[in-house]
């Protein structure tokens, strides 16, 4: 023990004498001591589990769009719980590739679908029916009270 950190302190001050602020601090020193002292060879990095780097894939893409499509108003927080990808991930996949946006405090798709189309023509042709059939509802002037 007493061996190994003389080792490294010399090795640490001799490398700060010769590379000054770029030399290895002195816990990375020991780090590194003792994994040559266990076998070790190469001195590329471990690999490291966790989550990729990208999580925006064609996967995610249409998972997402069902999401919205059963339930417009889940919000992206819900969403990035349920699919385990982060927040800013879920928006720039509603923004972006789904090409949806903000409406109200809800995403909403830039274009309707054909049923949608279809339900606001009717809504829009009941309501104006309702005022053809009833002119003194739509026809009262709040000015003549």
């Amino acid at each position: 023990m007493f061996q190994s950190r003389s080792i490294c302190d010399r090795n640490t001050s001799i490398g700060a004498k010769t590379y000054g602020n770029e030399a290895l601090n002195r816990s990375n020193v020991f780090r590194w001591y003792s994994r040559f002292r266990d076998g070790r060879e190469l001195v590329d990095d471990d690999e490291t589990g966790g989550r990729p780097k990208s999580t925006r894939t064609e996967v995610n893409i249409v998972a997402v769009a069902d999401l919205v499509k059963n339930d417009r108003r889940m919000a992206s927080r819900v969403i990035a719980e349920s699919m385990n990808i982060p927040k800013t991930v879920v928006l720039r996949l509603l923004k972006e590739d789904l090409r949806n946006r903000k409406l109200c405090a809800r995403f909403v798709p830039r274009t309707l679908t054909p049923e949608q189309r279809e339900d606001r023509v009717t809504s829009c042709q009941d309501i104006i029916a309702m005022a053809d059939a009833d002119k003194k509802i739509f026809n009262i002037n709040y000015y003549e009270r």
